[in-house]
């Protein structure tokens, strides 16, 4: 029996979510906790037994470092990645590179709110979450979940966003339940699937 696995991992904390800075697409790195995130998920797979066959990752920095680090501790560092800006984070337009307080400041507590946790609403000249999952959700059913069903064992380190798209679909959520769900940086969350595409399991690997 093929174990069709897929363990999905936001990336470890980065620069700007330190600095409660707007991120999207702005390509910085870990911070130090952000670093310890990542080796402590690579640490936890290892202790579960974990092996990979293939790693996705998005065209980020902060994406690739923490896959970087999780395969480092792994032992994995051969490991064949695939790179791909379809599983960048949302990008949040105007909002990149403001502090979250005070973006509040200049539009309100209810309308910063409404861009960052609704799922149609999108911030000015930036991407919704339905939007992020209109690119993130081909990309997954033609390149990531063939290969899981083939039974190939995959590692994916993407984004707060771009997973949360992924998720709404493996855990059946609805437009209005996603926006509760709110991702751990660092933190593996660990699919197995049915022979029909189905969720088998979940199991999240949190501290």
């Amino acid at each position: 029996m093929s174990d069709r696995l897929l363990v999905l991992v936001r990336h470890g904390e980065s620069e700007w979510n330190l600095k409660n800075l707007f991120t999207g697409w702005h390509d910085c790195d870990l911070s130090e906790r952000g670093v310890t995130e990542a080796r402590a998920a690579g640490r936890k797979l290892k202790a579960q037994g974990f092996k990979f066959d293939l790693a996705f990752t998005s065209g980020l920095k902060r994406a690739q470092r923490t896959l970087d680090l999780i395969l480092e501790e792994l032992g994995e560092q051969s490991l064949p990645i695939i790179r791909d800006q379809a599983l960048n984070e949302r990008d949040y337009g105007d909002l990149v590179g403001l502090n979250k307080d005070d973006a509040r400041k200049k539009w309100g507590e209810e309308q910063v709110h409404q861009w960052r946790r609704s799922y149609d609403i999108s911030p000015p000249n930036g991407e919704s979450l339905k939007d992020t999952a209109a690119r993130v959700l081909p990309y997954y059913i033609t390149e990531i979940l063939p290969r899981v069903m083939r039974g190939e064992r995959v590692l994916c380190a993407a984004h707060g966003n771009s997973l949360r798209a992924l998720v709404m679909v493996l855990d059946r959520h609805t437009t209005q339940s996603i926006l509760d769900v709110n991702l751990g940086t660092g933190v593996p969350m660990v699919y197995r699937f049915n022979p029909d595409t189905t969720v088998a399991s979940k199991l999240d690997l949190a501290a």
